[in-house]
């Protein structure tokens, strides 16, 4: 049967560790058939969320419901409905990769039958077909991701967790695996990931919260974010030496806030390709660089902290 109103809702959830609280007191409910992103630093209390999402860690205070259930009661019925992607592979190397989808499947009761045509959609939908009387050692790292999320969906579950999907991977890695999460939230499969890479919470998040320090500091679609807490555009300085203290003053009331970090100072601003000239007569950077904001603009701003730290 399936849930009614929220697949996840959280409130006031805790998680602690001893003395550490690595979850402190948040809110939040996912749809169903959304993409909802935790966003934040490593330490920000997103994997410990997941955990509690997923049924292996138990809450420490609050409430949580997933797909209308307890999981301090229900934790095998709530398994059974998941998809489960890691943030490390838990893949059996010395196995083929159509081994690793059948036999994982067996685990929810599939029969063998059935996980053979089950196997070979999977392996298609996740580009791996070739692939399938290979062993899994040799693989790739983004092979290996999409072998993972092709075996987190063979008991076609109602929730799809994934806690940093592309850490580690390349560029071209990372955006291959991207277009497969795209084409499963096309599906209307709900998504829930944790991420610290905001071009990553940008492409496939519908709605996401910020958390720093076990906290949700702000929650939005990305674009709504961006546009309530940055400015359109920001412009990069970076100087030959230390760089100067850069006052507010100088720009004519054009410029809405100024970030200096160690390595660059940050002007945002709506219009920042007007800004350059000004820049350059009065600031004399060694480069200048006019881009969008991101959300990575808007954690800075809420706490004044980079995502990746």
């Amino acid at each position: 049967m399936r849930a009614e109103g929220p697949l996840v809702c959280a409130r006031g959830l805790v998680k602690r560790f001893g003395a550490l609280t690595a979850v402190d007191g948040i809110d939040f409910d996912v749809q169903r058939g959304e993409a909802f992103g935790f966003l934040g630093p490593n330490g920000a209390g997103k994997s410990s969320t997941m955990r509690m999402i997923g049924c292996v860690s138990p809450v420490s205070g609050g409430t949580l419901r997933i797909l209308g259930l307890d999981p301090a009661r229900d934790g095998p019925r709530i398994r059974a409905r998941l998809g489960v992607v890691p943030q490390q592979d838990t893949l059996d190397t010395e196995l083929t990769v159509r081994e690793n989808i059948v036999i994982y499947g067996r685990y929810f009761g599939l029969s063998r039958r059935e996980l053979r045509g089950r196997a070979d959609r999977l392996l298609e939908f996740v580009q791996l077909s070739e692939r399938a009387n290979d062993r899994v050692e040799p693989l790739s790292g983004g092979m290996k991701r999409r072998l993972t999320i092709a075996r987190a969906l063979v008991n076609d579950p109602e929730l799809l967790l994934l806690d940093e999907p592309t850490t580690g991977l390349d560029p071209q890695a990372r955006h291959a695996l991207w277009d497969r999460l795209f084409r499963l939230k096309q599906q209307g499969v709900t998504l829930v990931l944790t991420t610290h890479y905001m071009d990553e919470a940008e492409q496939l998040c519908d709605r996401l919260v910020i958390m720093d320090r076990g906290r949700i500091a702000e929650e939005g679609s990305p674009a709504e974010l961006i546009r309530r807490l940055s400015t359109r555009e920001v412009v990069e300085l970076r100087f030959a030496g230390p760089s100067p203290r850069v006052d507010l003053a100088l720009f004519d009331g054009r410029v809405a806030r100024v970030e200096a970090l160690p390595d660059r100072v940050l002007l945002y601003a709506d219009d920042g390709d007007a800004l350059v000239p000004l820049v350059h007569e009065r600031l004399r950077p060694q480069s200048v660089l006019v881009r969008r904001s991101t959300l990575e603009d808007v954690f800075l701003r809420l706490t004044g902290r980079t995502l990746v730290d």
